[in-house]
């Protein structure tokens, strides 16, 4: 009988790992299927002055977004003043001016504007 109940604690504990497993998945699936996603030339790339927020329009629109950035077609740096968004704008920047494709994933957040979504990566092709 010892035995017995060894097997089905064991038993219990694989399913309650891989439980745990697929709870993780698909948290991770749910994030990644709802942040932004976007392919193609930069349209416009928008600097103001009043506060230094940097955003861009790609030519095309998203295949994707963020539900708070559902009904706009525009990316936020989150932090223009930081080392990685001086680089996102760089990179936008000299995509840009190459007239090179860009792929833009977004963070499937909205912090830096309320509608606009905060970009995760620029992939430039």
């Amino acid at each position: 009988m010892g035995i017995a109940k060894s097997i089905v604690f064991a038993s219990a504990l694989q399913i309650r790992s891989t439980v745990r497993t697929l709870a993780v998945v698909a948290a991770l699936t749910c994030f990644s299927a709802q942040a932004g996603e976007g392919a193609g030339t930069v349209a416009n790339l928008i600097v103001r002055d009043s506060d230094g927020l940097v955003y861009v329009q790609l030519a095309t629109p998203p295949t994707s977004r963020a539900s708070c950035a559902a009904t706009t077609t525009y990316w936020m740096i989150q932090n223009e003043n930081s080392d990685s968004g001086k680089r996102l704008y760089a990179v936008l920047l000299a995509a840009h001016v190459a007239g090179r494709n860009v792929i833009i994933q977004g963070k499937n957040t909205c912090a830096r504007w309320g509608d606009g979504e905060d970009i995760l990566y620029v992939l430039m092709q």
